[in-house]
């Protein structure tokens, strides 16, 4: 496998200059990131959650890096320094405070001014305290909104972690039969997208159960049964990087109903690749599906349609009634229409596709087989 550069340095400027066109129009003077998926996104620079990082950007343009333990060999910053989260081997559970210090000595601030935008869902009580009284503001609708669009470092990542999950149906469908267990079958796709990778997953997706809405495989033993449905709903990560996209497997050949269920949710697709583009209302596509699928004759569809993934497993555009997005250029969403009866369909299943927005309408990013057997 070809491996995809680390950091991409230009993008991650075309990154930085869409955060500072923010920052001009809303007046911030500074933006503080915590979480690791923003110090990800702007610097290019990837540490593990069990470790506090720090990202700063100034209305100047200037990006802090504040990394734990060692500077990473690669990152976007202008200025990278690091702090000690490790004492002889063993994580600090101070590390928090120890790398607010170490920010606010990069910096030179002991006392900030301005109007700061910090990201309220995760900056620790450690920074906000040391942050003095200052106008503080929620940079998180800013950035969820920025990270829909996809560079093409981004872009690169996505389609490796796709690649792990093309892999992985590939193997489940030579491996599926009565009598498997959801735990072997578990252990054997994960392998498989390592194997794909090169490198240790981060992320795994969470539905692997047969005859079953969803879940994580049960470790007793559960064995497939003949006529069931095997629902495999897989989110590999790759550099944190989530791919997302379902496929059901029928244990031995489909039932009449099961094969009903499955062409009523392929016509799904077809709507979705004829009607999706810039500017379309994912809660309208989400109300015309929900139209389609109430139709059939066998099952129900009562869960969203879909949602965009990159750093985390959902993110924006929703498409769900409960909010009301409109595509939009350099999206990546999942298409997951599904049906379910317990009796008819044992249990029921779902197919799932990602896509990108492109300026005319999507590319289909999972051209991989749909097929139940």
């Amino acid at each position: 496998m070809a491996e995809p550069a680390a950091v991409d340095l230009t993008c991650c400027q075309i990154r930085r200059q869409r955060l500072l066109d923010v920052m001009q129009a809303e007046g911030w003077t500074r933006v503080i990131l915590t979480s690791y998926q923003a110090v990800q996104w702007i610097s290019g620079a990837r540490f593990a959650t069990p470790f506090r990082p720090i990202c700063s950007l100034e209305a100047s343009g200037e990006l802090v890096l504040v990394a734990p333990h060692k500077v990473p060999d690669s990152h976007a910053a202008d200025t990278a320094v690091a702090y000690p989260a490790k004492w002889l081997s063993t994580m600090r559970s101070e590390q928090t405070a120890a790398a607010v210090e170490q920010w606010l000595a990069t910096t030179g601030n002991s006392v900030c001014a301005g109007k700061i935008a910090i990201e309220f869902g995760d900056a620790p009580m450690e920074l906000t305290r040391r942050l003095g009284n200052v106008e503080l503001h929620d940079v998180d609708p800013a950035m969820f909104a920025l990270r829909r669009r996809k560079e093409a470092d981004e872009l690169r990542l996505l389609r490796t972690a796709i690649a792990g999950t093309e892999k992985m149906y590939r193997v489940a469908r030579e491996l599926i039969r009565p009598g498997l267990t959801e735990i072997e079958l578990f252990n054997h796709l994960q392998t498989a997208a390592v194997e794909v990778f090169d490198e240790p997953l981060t992320g795994t997706g969470n539905d692997y159960r047969c005859n079953a809405r969803g879940g994580m495989p049960r470790g007793d033993g559960h064995a497939a049964q003949a006529g069931e449905l095997w629902i495999l709903d897989l989110g590999p990560a790759y550099r944190g990087y989530f791919a997302d996209n379902a496929r059901t497997i029928a244990v031995t050949e489909p039932t009449e109903d099961q094969l009903t269920a499955w062409t009523q949710i392929m016509q799904v697709f077809a709507h979705v690749e004829a009607t999706a583009r810039p500017g379309k209302s994912c809660r309208e596509l989400f109300d015309e599906v929900q139209a389609m699928l109430d139709q059939s004759p066998v099952g129900v569809f009562n869960h969203h349609l879909g949602h965009g993934i990159g750093l985390h497993p959902h993110e924006a555009p929703h498409l769900n009634p409960h909010w009301d997005d409109t595509f939009e250029v350099g999206d990546v969403f999942t298409a997951e229409p599904g049906l379910y009866d317990a009796d008819r369909l044992r249990h029921g299943m779902r197919l799932e596709n990602d896509y990108l927005i492109t300026k005319t309408g999507v590319e289909l990013l999972t051209p991989f087989p749909l097929e139940l057997k």
